[in-house]
């Protein structure tokens, strides 16, 4: 992966103008994210539109459902006209739209769908340009304010998903249930096997039901990348 780009299977992605470039993580989030039947998804937090492409992407061969609608909305004006080219470059144009804002502010309520990377440092730490610090900061999304705003745009039986670090899912865990939205999958991501989990990918929903917790190991103990893994990136990465 250069500073400029990520090429997958089907679309690029530039990144240079963006506080966050192509990692694990967005793209964990994009392959798992239950679609469901959601016909309209919010990518909170889009950056450079990745996790957006890449729904759109599984919208297009899982065809569950015809005629969704994916919005990216991002805060930064930088990231929004890189993530807009990178949308306009790729198979999918007509199904993704990118949108410059805050969630505080969104009034385009009724999603089945809300995903997001979001900010999980603490304010007061040290990053090598301002629109990364921005990109990482709670200081511009708390996690309360995340669930509290995801639970007015979505619809009475959405839901949201999430990729998290170690260090913010007991107060995510809280601040969902406080806002009536009920973890029902849960992935403990092991960078490693052996290791201690460091990432998350959770399921939220507005109808409680049963929880599903399942480990996705992405290295194994010989070194090598997990089937399970392998399995979940495979339509994306270029060399799987």
């Amino acid at each position: 992966m250069s500073s400029r780009g990520f090429t997958f299977k089907q679309f690029h992605i530039n990144h240079d103008r963006c506080g966050m470039k192509v990692g694990t993580d967005g793209i964990l989030l994009g392959a798992w994210a239950p679609l469901g039947k959601a016909r309209r998804i919010l990518d909170l937090g889009t950056g450079s539109g990745l996790v957006a492409l890449m729904l759109a992407q599984r919208v297009q061969a899982e065809r569950i459902v015809a005629d969704v609608e994916i919005v990216g909305l991002e805060l930064d004006a930088a990231a929004v006209r890189q993530a807009a080219e990178n949308v306009a470059a790729s198979p999918w144009p007509s199904k993704v739209l990118i949108e410059q804002g805050a969630i505080q502010d969104y009034q385009a309520a009724g999603f089945d769908l809300i995903v997001s990377n979001p900010p999980y440092f603490e304010a007061g730490q040290v990053f090598d340009c301002a629109a990364r610090g921005q990109a990482r900061h709670t200081a511009s999304l708390s996690v309360a304010e995340l669930f509290m705003h995801a639970k007015r745009l979505l619809e009475p039986e959405g839901r949201v998903a999430l990729v998290l670090p170690l260090q913010a899912l007991a107060m995510a865990l809280k601040e969902a249930e406080l806002n009536d939205l009920h973890l029902v999958e849960r992935q403990d991501v092991y960078t490693k096997e052996g290791k201690e989990a460091q990432r998350f990918l959770l399921l939220f929903s507005s109808v409680k039901c049963c929880e599903i917790n399942e480990k996705l190991i992405i290295n194994t103990v010989n070194l090598g990348l997990s089937d399970t893994y392998v399995d979940l990136v495979r339509p994306f990465y270029l060399k799987m």
